[in-house]
């Protein structure tokens, strides 16, 4: 039965769904804010275990590009919906389960200095295979903190 998820609700309780069955992004303590056809955001609260320079309180980079990461292949997974409408429901679950990132580039522009940081992500481009995705990381300040360019297989 073919039953496109064209509904940009559809989509919202797609990624929810996946995003929290992963048990890495509760153990960072990463929240999902906004989903929709043009960006992905999520958050994340500073605390004391994500600390990478306890001489000066910053986020560790590894935590960074692992934001990073994460609403990368969630905005991903909304550009390969749209290429996968014509799928039915079990053949587009089965291409979204091998989602997951072919290479990731992060500049690291700041310290992570702050105590909430939200990473917002945006489609370059979308193909049958393969999807590019631009993030952002930013402090509750607006300070740009990192930027991240991922390529992510998901058909």
């Amino acid at each position: 039965m073919n039953h496109p998820i064209d509904t940009i609700e559809e989509q919202q309780r797609a990624v929810r769904q996946l995003f929290e069955r992963i048990p890495f992004n509760e153990y960072l303590g990463i929240e999902l804010d906004e989903v929709s056809r043009q960006r992905v955001v999520m958050h994340l609260p500073m605390k004391h275990e994500l600390v990478g320079n306890f001489f000066h309180g910053i986020l560790h980079g590894g935590v960074i590009a692992s934001l990073l990461d994460v609403v990368g292949g969630a905005m991903a997974m909304i550009g390969a919906f749209e290429k996968h409408q014509h799928l039915t429901t079990e053949e587009r679950a089965l291409r979204l389960s091998r989602l997951g990132t072919i290479d990731l580039r992060i500049d690291y522009l700041r310290p992570g200095r702050g105590e909430r940081f939200s990473a917002g992500a945006t489609l370059l481009r979308s193909g049958n295979k393969v999807a590019v995705v631009r993030s952002e990381l930013h402090n509750e300040e607006g300070v740009l903190i990192a930027v991240g360019t991922g390529t992510y297989l998901c058909g």
